[in-house]
C-alpha cells in the first residue's frame, strides 16, 4: 500500500459563520476543522458509520492546539496528518494547518479506541492495528517529529515579571 507522508485529506475555505468579531477564524473553529481532518483520516482507516454502528469508535482524550496566526474569511486552508505513534488501544496524531505555505495552526491529539457497547477502551481490530503500525513506521521513516510535539503549556520560571 502506498502511504502518503504526510496525509492530505482535508481542505476548507473559511466561511463567514466561523469567523469572529475581528473577522478571524474563531478559536473553536480551529478545533472543528482539525476534527474534520481527523474524521477524514478515520474514514481512510475504515472507522466510518458502519464501524461505529458495530460498537467501536475513537475518542479524543487529549488535544494540544497551537494557533500560530489568524485565518480570515475566504482563506483556503489545507491540513496534513502525521501518525506519530500507535499501540494496542491508542493513536497519536499531529495535524498541521496551512494557508499556502504558511503554517496557521498545529494540533497534537491522543485518541483512544473504544468499545462503545462495553463503555471502555478496547484494542484496535487487527486489520486497523496493522494499517496503523504500517503508517506509523512509514511516517517515522519519512517525516521528522517537529520539536514542538509533546510540549506542555507553562510560563517558564525564568520569565521576567510583566
Amino acid at each position: 500500500m502506498h502511504i502518503p507522508a504526510p496525509f492530505r485529506l482535508h481542505e476548507v475555505t473559511v466561511p463567514a459563520e466561523l469567523t469572529d468579531y475581528n473577522q478571524h477564524l474563531t478559536e473553536s473553529a480551529y478545533l472543528l476543522i482539525i476534527g474534520d481532518s481527523s474524521d477524514a483520516f478515520f474514514r481512510f482507516l475504515g472507522v466510518d458509520d458502519a464501524y461505529r454502528r458495530a460498537g467501536r469508535s475513537l475518542y479524543t482524550v487529549e488535544t494540544h492546539l497551537r494557533n500560530l496566526r489568524e485565518a480570515h474569511e475566504g482563506e483556503r486552508l489545507g491540513l496534513t496528518i502525521q501518525v506519530l505513534g500507535t499501540d494496542a488501544k491508542r493513536l497519536h496524531l499531529l495535524h498541521e494547518m496551512y494557508s499556502a505555505a504558511d503554517l496557521v495552526a498545529t494540533a497534537e491529539q491522543m485518541l483512544l479506541h473504544v468499545d462503545t457497547r462495553a463503555g471502555r477502551a478496547a484494542p484496535f481490530p487487527e486489520g486497523i492495528a496493522r494499517r496503523l503500525r504500517e503508517i506509523s513506521a512509514a511516517h517515522a521513516a519519512a517525516l521528522p517529529v517537529p520539536d514542538y510535539v509533546g510540549r506542555s503549556i507553562r510560563i517558564p520560571s525564568t520569565a521576567p515579571e510583566a
